[in-house]
């Protein structure tokens, strides 16, 4: 450390005399000349701002998911922890350096004074009487050690009502002195005294090891940020659709942060810089005033020298105090530098990993883009190979309805495929909803299966007569879930009796397969027969009809 600061001091005094060639001639005298410590609010203010800015590190703690972030988390903390502490180290230096400075003044100062002149008066007073009745009381003590054993507990009576006279005028000149001290920061604005109240009172909201002044305290200190963040492992990458948008969300909200965070880093470092704008400025005149002092010492008499050598030690003096006060400002110029560049590159690393990502999630949209046009081209290629080769109206219905369902099933599998994060939870998954599906619908699909049975070959279709249950009727509609009969009733060729009959197609596998009543499919047959033939003759006669 010792070091570090002699390097700093050598460059300062390199570099800084090259920017003061450019300032005017100032008198030698006005060596002894001393700067003002810094104004209490902004020395408030910039504490405050530097706590604020240190607590962030608990939202970069939450930031830090994996384990490539744990090492900006590392080196930030440190940095952070030397900022603040150098925060504290500043601001009780000026606190310092202002109640210096008030001692002097304090005596000079009438004006303010005459306000509580009482009061002051007053805490003389009571110092006074401490110091007298704490002689007498030294005095009785002598006494006692050497008084006979008559006079011994006289004495000792004495002794204990002078020590309860101090107490009762030490408890007296207390409250003198903080009724001073109040005055003064009510007419001041911020004492020395209140300056280092309030830097004391934002020491306790941060963590002791930070905020407590460097060797002050015996007792080993434990680091002042200790986080569980070491055991993290690394997160799988996500593999699904789902999966990547997600992890785009996470990234981006962690990208926001961090710019927010940018932000905050630059603001503090832009009021340290103001905070070290007068001191720098100082210096520079007090390094040019050295010049001066340096030109003249060559023409100057013994008695200049001599008065030279008093405005140069003075000099010394407040250039020591000068650089003492500045340097844990510029140490947290360089700190915050370090800070940014910390960020700059967590920064980066998360801007590729949302490029990684982004690359990934349009790759797998247009796998599955290309998959899902892939399976439209299969069904319409399955459509048009129906309508060229099954030229049967109830075959061809069968090829299509099933094409539809095959298409649905694989569009639903690829979907869940490529959106899935991980393929055996959304198999899981799938597989407990499935279950629950089967229970709930149980009757449900054991009909669609029937419906399978009904339409196939041997099966039965709209216009047969059959018994199904007990119940005589035509079909009139075969659907995928239920069958409906119009109900037949009479001897003979029965007539219908308007009632329509609903029964599951389940009933298959439950009772009698439906019988089809004798004569009803070749009636239908000839009726079709019929049917045809008038449709054949229609269009004969309407072309002779036309070549007339």
């Amino acid at each position: 450390m010792k070091q570090l600061l002699l390097r700093a001091v050598v460059l300062m005094l390199v570099l800084l005399p090259l920017s003061a060639q450019n300032q005017g001639s100032n008198n030698a005298g006005s060596a002894t000349s001393t700067s003002p410590p810094a104004d209490p609010a902004q020395i408030i203010e910039f504490l405050s701002k530097s706590i604020s800015w240190y607590r962030q590190l608990a939202v970069e703690q939450q930031l830090a998911t994996q384990p490539s972030d744990l090492s900006f988390l590392d080196q930030n903390r440190r940095v952070a922890d030397q900022v603040l502490q150098l925060a504290f180290d500043f601001a009780r230096a000026q606190a310092q350096a202002r109640a210096q400075q008030r001692q002097p003044q304090q005596q000079a100062q009438t004006s303010d004074a005459q306000s509580y002149q009482g009061l002051t008066r007053a805490a003389q007073k009571a110092q006074q009487q401490i110091q007298d009745t704490q002689a007498e009381l030294q005095d009785t003590r002598e006494k006692l050690a050497h008084a006979p054993a008559s006079k011994r507990a006289a004495i000792q009576a004495q002794v204990a009502e002078l020590e309860s006279e101090i107490g009762l005028l030490q408890a007296r000149l207390e409250a003198l002195q903080s009724m001073l001290e109040f005055a003064s920061a009510s007419n001041a604005g911020v004492s020395g005294v209140g300056l280092r109240a309030q830097i004391e009172e934002l020491a306790r909201s941060v963590p002791a090891s930070i905020s407590h002044p460097q060797g002050t305290s015996g007792k080993e200190q434990e680091p002042p940020s200790s986080t569980p963040t070491n055991s993290l492992t690394r997160k799988p990458e996500p593999t699904g659709i789902w999966g990547l948008l997600s992890d785009l969300f996470r990234l981006t909200s962690k990208l926001h942060t961090l710019d927010d965070e940018l932000h905050t880093t630059g603001d503090l470092k832009q009021d340290t810089t103001g905070l070290r704008k007068p001191m720098l400025d100082n210096l520079r005149a007090l390094i040019h005033q050295g010049d001066v002092l340096f030109a003249a010492a060559d023409t100057a008499s013994p008695a200049q020298l001599a008065q030279q050598k008093q405005q140069l030690d003075a000099l010394t003096m407040q250039f020591k105090q000068m650089v003492a006060a500045m340097l844990p400002l510029s140490k947290v110029n360089i700190l915050l530098d370090t800070y940014q560049r910390t960020l700059n590159n967590w920064r980066e690393a998360v801007k590729d990993d949302i490029h990684d990502d982004l690359r990934e999630l349009l790759f797998r949209v247009g796998v599955l883009a290309v998959l899902v046009a892939l399976v439209f081209g299969i069904g319409e290629i399955w459509r048009k190979t129906t309508f060229r080769y099954v030229h049967e109206t109830r075959r061809r219905y069968q090829f299509l309805l099933l094409r539809r369902i095959v298409m649905w099933m694989a569009i639903a599998l690829i979907i869940i495929i490529t959106f899935a994060s991980q393929l055996g939870s959304a198999v899981t998954f799938a597989g407990l909803i499935t279950a629950g599906v089967a229970v709930a619908l149980q009757n449900v699909i054991v009909s669609i299966v029937a419906y399978f049975f009904l339409i196939g070959k041997y099966g039965i279709r709209v216009g047969d007569r059959v018994q199904i249950a007990g119940v005589t009727g035509e079909v009139v509609e075969l659907g995928l879930v239920r069958i409906h009969l119009m109900e037949l009733s009479g001897p003979g060729d029965a007539q219908p009796t308007g009632r329509v009959v609903a029964f599951s197609n389940s009933i298959v596998f439950q009772a009698v397969m439906p019988t089809i009543m004798p004569r009803a499919r070749e009636s239908q047959k000839q009726w079709m027969a019929r049917s045809r033939y008038i449709v054949k003759g229609s269009t004969r006669n309407v072309k002779s009809w036309q070549g007339t």
